[in-house]
């Protein structure tokens, strides 16, 4: 390991890779060394965007033993096979969201990284934001009195529009509930803490999707995921939420998120962002009162989460976006098809610790 930083690769060069590039460079505790991808050239038009100087196969790249840390970008299905590879290589990892698709998986993967004696973290990131962040300062100074309740939606038409790729979203481990649902989850967690039971029903609304972007235009996709879920949410301390997802619904006007508290009510920004107005209206008030950001990171600072876990390595504390939350965040998710497809309600089988708080350095 450096002095002060750890040496950073990257595995996966699709879109997202962009963003995780440019702010890796930038961000403290990671110096990003190397790029891999499946397909090299990928990775080779990424290192000559960005100028960084090595460009490996997966192979090369695990077995680089200057390498501490792997950011994992592959697709959703091979999230564990690469990640597991990386831990068995003794390397720290953080990956894209989710940490895995079956809870199996990350159980293994947990298990390994702990006889291993590395750290796993995984995206997303957002809650870590500036608008995030504030709105747990607000929460944890008790502007909105005790949370009792929660609502959080995200409603699209779906990703054949515009997504270069979009047949993965509408298979088995997308969806988007597994494809969206992190962003939400993770920060109502953040923000309310664990849950503990769910309740949820599902539909298909579209059996087929035609693809109207490059370059598959005019393919036909056939559906095989649930995508329009409803999942109520009880949360370990007593508070009830409601999460809805949907790529079936073509306009809305719900908010993202909102937080309903014994003082008053607070609107969330989208989760999957870092900036965005915060707005709270007390119990007497007759006005909504827009609230000022008091965090950093308000730009598209993805990555900051593998900088915060590089921090914790390197000070031997724990990282926020890590494991335990992940798994949680999975576990909810797979719980709530679970409970759609069973008609029951689930009691979840896992808990986690509600992430420290960002240190605030703008005050």
């Amino acid at each position: 390991m450096g002095a002060g930083k750890l040496k950073a690769g990257i595995i996966g060069c699709g879109n997202i890779s962009s963003i995780y590039i440019e702010n890796l460079k930038k961000y403290d505790y990671v110096e990003l060394i190397a790029l891999s991808d499946i397909n090299l050239e990928k990775a080779r038009l990424q290192a000559e965007k960005y100028a960084i100087t090595n460009v490996y196969t997966p192979e090369e790249i695990l077995r680089h033993n200057g390498i501490d840390l792997i950011v994992n970008l592959t697709t959703p299905d091979r999230h564990y096979s690469v990640s597991q590879q990386i831990i068995s290589k003794n390397k720290h990892v953080y990956v894209e969201k989710p940490l895995t698709i079956e809870k199996d998986d990350a159980k293994k993967l947990i298990t390994l990284a702990k006889k291993n004696k590395v750290r796993i973290g995984c995206a997303p990131d957002t809650f870590l934001g500036g608008a995030i962040q504030t709105a747990r300062e607000l929460i944890d100074k008790g502007e909105i009195g005790k949370p009792i309740a929660a609502h959080a939606s995200m409603l699209c038409h779906g990703h054949e529009n515009w997504h270069p790729a979009p047949h993965f979203y509408y298979q088995y481990g997308g969806g988007p509930l597994f494809d969206m649902g992190p962003y939400y989850l993770t920060a109502l967690v953040h923000l309310i803490g664990p849950v503990k039971q769910v309740t949820a029903m599902s539909s298909m609304t579209f059996p087929e999707r035609t693809i109207t972007s490059r370059p598959y235009l005019g393919e036909t996709i056939r559906v095989e995921t649930p995508t329009h879920i409803n999942g109520l949410l009880k949360f370990e301390n007593g508070a009830v939420g409601h999460l809805v997802t949907s790529f079936d619904v073509w306009h809305t006007k719900l908010p993202c998120i909102e937080i309903y508290g014994t003082e008053g009510t607070m609107l969330v920004p989208d989760p999957n962002g870092y900036d965005g107005p915060i707005q709270i209206r007390k119990k007497n008030s007759t006005e909504w009162v827009n609230q000022p950001l008091s965090f950093g990171f308000r730009e598209n600072s993805r990555g900051i989460g593998v900088s915060d876990m590089a921090c914790s390595i390197l000070k031997g504390s724990k990282h926020r976006a890590n494991e335990g939350l992940a798994y949680h965040v999975l576990d909810i998710m797979h719980s709530i098809l679970e409970s759609s497809n069973r008609g029951i309600h689930i009691e979840l089988e896992s808990t986690c610790e509600k992430p420290e708080p960002m240190v605030n350095l703008t005050n």
